[in-house]
């Protein structure tokens, strides 16, 4: 058996803001005693700007290498001084701190994000170093940082809505002659700005449809912008969808919308000066046609013969 190094941490789900100190413990499981130069923890935060995602190449990809990570934080303390490790389990405890009182920061320590090209991470890793004639042994495991409480919003979010209202002669795209000349009429509200710890809700009421409806959807859409020189370079992705009605939708009936955020795939809505990150809301009902069934697998954000659409831009905030 081969030794093995774990981190673990003192909280579960790993979420630490930057001012709270990490705590944890080095877990090293040996079959015999070993020798080493002793260990270190180190951390890494950094924004990296590039598309992470596999499959084509999308906009910003194209540029990849070109623009440079964003360093938020990069520092080492050592655990432990040079000695020996016994057999069996050994656990060595550590604690860190990623931002101290007074110290100046690199950078802004930005939320994590995982996104389609900007991605924002903080890693641990520790390392045994154990000499030439050795491997060094090593870890690595990210931990998620939320903004500080002095950081966050003391008001409390607006409860005002934005009011939409959905018809053919909203749809910038063509439509199917039937619905086109058919006529439908959608109205609504929904929260544009909202805490993350707080769903995005609202309502939707089908006043008038002479086609009958298939669903209706709310996407949720992130939007990444990415400095390139003097030029700014976007790219619009899909986060989740959440149905909120399947079938033709009884007329002038009130349907609650209550969408649930995903937490590593949001954050507070960021204006940086080499990136951004912002996020949209798109409503869009789905109409019954024998050319749907032809393109199940189309792109929900691509306008469609059978599909109307509205889009509201979501700011999101954490509050205390």
């Amino acid at each position: 058996m081969s030794t093995k190094i774990a981190l673990k941490f003192s909280r579960s789900n790993r979420i630490y803001r930057p001012s709270e100190p990490v705590e944890g413990k080095i877990v090293i499981k040996s079959p015999s005693s070993i020798s080493h130069y002793g260990i270190r923890l180190s951390v890494n935060g950094s924004v990296n700007l590039q598309q992470v995602r596999g499959g084509s190449a999308g906009v910003i990809e194209t540029f990849y290498g070109v623009v440079k990570p964003i360093t938020i934080v990069n520092k080492s303390i050592e655990v432990k001084p040079s000695g020996k490790i016994g057999s069996g389990t050994t656990e060595v405890p550590f604690t860190m701190v990623l931002k101290q009182n007074g110290e100046k920061s690199l950078e802004r320590f930005y939320e994590t994000f995982h996104g389609t090209d900007v991605s924002i991470q903080y890693l641990f890793t520790v390392d045994i170093a154990r000499g030439y004639l050795y491997k060094s042994l090593s870890a690595t495991m990210e931990v998620i940082v939320e903004s500080d409480k002095a950081d966050l919003l003391e008001r409390p979010v607006s409860p005002e809505m934005a009011i939409f209202y959905i018809t053919q002669d909203t749809q910038r795209h063509p439509l199917l002659p039937e619905i086109k000349s058919g006529g439908f009429r959608v109205t609504g509200r929904m929260s544009t700005l909202c805490s993350l710890l707080d769903p995005i809700s609202g309502e939707l009421t089908v006043e008038t449809s002479a086609v009958p409806i298939s669903s209706i959807d709310i996407h949720l859409l992130r939007v990444e912008s990415i400095l390139m020189g003097e030029k700014i370079v976007t790219e619009t992705s899909l986060i989740q969808t959440t149905q909120i009605a399947d079938g033709d939708v009884c007329r002038n009936l009130t349907l609650p919308i209550y969408v649930i955020l995903p937490r590593l795939l949001t954050c507070p809505s960021v204006f940086a000066g080499p990136f951004s990150i912002e996020f949209k809301v798109s409503i869009v009902i789905s109409f019954q046609s024998e050319l749907s069934k032809l393109h199940k697998k189309s792109d929900p954000r691509t306008p469609r013969l059978w599909l109307a659409m509205e889009t509201l831009p979501l700011e999101l905030v954490r509050t205390r």
